[in-house]
């Protein structure tokens, strides 16, 4: 489905004449191409899932946050708001992310829903956030949250 709304999008840029946006897309359509060949390796034949997706676009925001910060500590604004333009494209597609109390509220559920007692149960509760929330939370945010919780 995530995979027809890229195209979709690509289309729709290409006839507004968003050359930011059809760049964006069409590096997203490319890296996605990248994962489909990598997953006909493990088996996978039919390309990677939704869930693999937002994986994907959430690094691709990551790794743009990380470069504006670069380009602005070397006094390169024009590409850093360059990297801003193409995050706003690329969280068209991610869904609605969680603020840090709902992150926290359902660690809290989830943790108390698998009966997790201690940091042994960390990587249980971990895989589960990540099968039931991809592309919803900061996965480095709630590992913390997940480790606190457990400690405590």
């Amino acid at each position: 489905m995530l995979r027809q709304t890229l195209n979709e999008a690509l289309k729709d840029a290409m006839r507004a004449k968003d050359q930011r946006a059809v760049a964006t897309v069409r590096l997203i359509l490319a890296a996605l191409k990248d994962r489909d060949i990598a997953a006909r390796s493990r088996g996978v034949m039919d390309g990677v899932d939704d869930a693999e997706i937002l994986a994907m676009l959430q690094t691709m925001v990551k790794q743009r946050k990380e470069s504006i910060t670069m380009y602005q500590q070397g006094g390169r604004a024009e590409l850093a708001q360059q990297e801003a333009e193409e995050i706003t494209v690329i969280e068209r597609f991610l869904p609605q992310q969680f603020g840090e109390d709902e992150t926290r509220e359902t660690v809290a559920a989830l943790i108390s829903e698998l009966g997790a007692t201690g940091v042994k149960d960390m990587g249980k509760v971990m895989a589960e956030l990540r099968g039931r929330y991809a592309g919803q939370m900061d996965f480095t945010k709630a590992s913390a949250i997940v480790r606190e919780k457990l400690a405590s």
